[in-house]
């Protein structure tokens, strides 16, 4: 099943989200209606980056890569360069 790892980002305070799934289309209502916990406090939010993955594991797997290093230098290269280049 192909995965997605995508990036949101805040209008209101301009932080980043890192996620993955296998729809993006309903990710992105769920996190626009607020039912995820982290990006109703920062609404309203845009999709700044996604990139696809041959498995949602492969795409969970870049997602925790991501969130572990916690730079922001490192995310806003991602979305400039619009694409991740990490191996696993």
């Amino acid at each position: 099943m192909l995965g997605i790892v995508y990036i949101l980002q805040s209008i209101k305070n301009a932080t980043f989200y890192i996620g993955s799934t296998n729809n993006l289309n309903r990710r992105i209502l769920e996190h626009q209606n607020g039912y995820d916990k982290y990006t109703k406090n920062i609404l309203p939010i845009k999709l700044v980056f996604f990139q696809k993955f041959p498995t949602i594991k492969k795409a969970r797997q870049i997602e925790f890569r991501l969130k572990k290093f916690k730079r922001r230098d490192i995310i806003e290269r991602i979305v400039k360069e619009k694409e991740i280049k990490l191996k696993l």
